[in-house]
């Protein structure tokens, strides 16, 4: 276990988000979350961002500070992923429209930046939605390249959920992506190829149930949300817990088999526009830029899931 890592999660809330920051700000965690910042991608930045508030609510997190960051990907419209997480973007439990907590007065981006700066050890980003705060951030200052010790990120893979080939968090905002992986900064990926093997089943689900307390009951309720857009949207039997490997990764690395490998972002093709290519063969020869998970002991995950939730006892 990595101890006392400080991070920033940058996400898009998002049922798998949640499951994300219930599992950063568990009692369990060793993790030190400086700040949530939130960006369009799921649904719109503000409903991704009453959301992040009403989960740090629950989690008795109000101590976590939220801000806003970028309503739309830096070059093309915003689009969001209804479809799969409903219309405010975290359907299934009844939580208020209005959060009892009230975000920061700082855009998200100027937070990233900040944090980074005035840290006095290196800084880890977590990304689980689309790049679009990160990739500003490095843009307007790009010497908080040096005072981040890795970006953990959920996207891409090798192959797609949104088009044929294009996972949806890179393909909201491809541009962002490839920024980030050109930084020459290190880049962890778990993309679809790992996260699909996490499929929060009737099993999982119950499994949890049993753990009977509210913040159980209320991962229990976005699972089953999570599992009847994956049913209909994919034939799948379960959601796949995508956002949650990258804390799994940070709390436990020895779980997940990643490989070194050399990545690059498809931007300029209308067809494959968002495209994560994979060059897990070497194929070009090139200087890996990133860690891509390829396995996870699904498990072992679920005990570390489980462990969390009754820590909120």
């Amino acid at each position: 276990m990595l101890q006392n890592r400080k991070i920033i999660m940058d996400c898009d809330p998002g049922h798998d988000d949640a499951i994300a920051l219930i599992l950063a700000g568990a009692q369990s965690s060793p993790l030190n979350i400086l700040a949530v910042t939130t960006v369009a991608g799921n649904q719109s930045v503000d409903k991704n961002t009453t959301n992040a508030l009403n989960v740090l609510d629950i989690m008795n997190r109000g101590d976590i500070p939220v801000s806003v960051g970028a309503d739309r990907p830096l070059i093309k419209k915003a689009a969001f992923a209804e479809s799969i997480h409903g219309e405010s973007g975290l359907d299934g439990p009844e939580l208020p429209k209005v959060p009892n907590l009230k975000p920061t007065n700082q855009h998200g981006v100027n937070v990233i930046i900040e944090e980074v700066l005035n840290s006095n050890e290196p800084i880890t980003l977590v990304a689980t939605g689309p790049l679009t705060n990160v990739a500003m951030a490095l843009i307007q200052e790009p010497k908080i390249a040096h005072n981040i010790e890795e970006i953990v990120i959920m996207g891409g893979g090798t192959f797609g959920n949104w088009t044929p080939t294009a996972e949806f968090n890179i393909w909201v905002d491809a541009e962002a992506a490839k920024k980030v992986f050109e930084s020459g900064i290190p880049v962890v990926v778990f993309g679809l190829d790992v996260t699909h093997q996490l499929l929060a089943d009737d099993a999982v689900i119950e499994r949890f149930h049993q753990i009977n307390n509210p913040i159980s009951h209320f991962v229990v309720e976005l699972l089953k949300f999570f599992k009847s857009t994956y049913k209909s949207q994919f034939d799948m039997d379960g959601g796949p817990i995508h956002d949650a490997c990258t804390i799994l990764y940070l709390l436990h690395p020895e779980i997940f088999t990643l490989q070194k490998t050399f990545i690059q972002i498809e931007h300029q093709s209308d067809l494959t526009y968002g495209t994560m290519s994979v060059d897990l063969h070497n194929t070009y020869k090139q200087e890996p830029n990133a860690y891509f998970a390829t396995e996870v002991n699904v498990d072992l995950a679920w005990d570390i899931m489980e462990k969390a939730l009754k820590s909120y006892e």
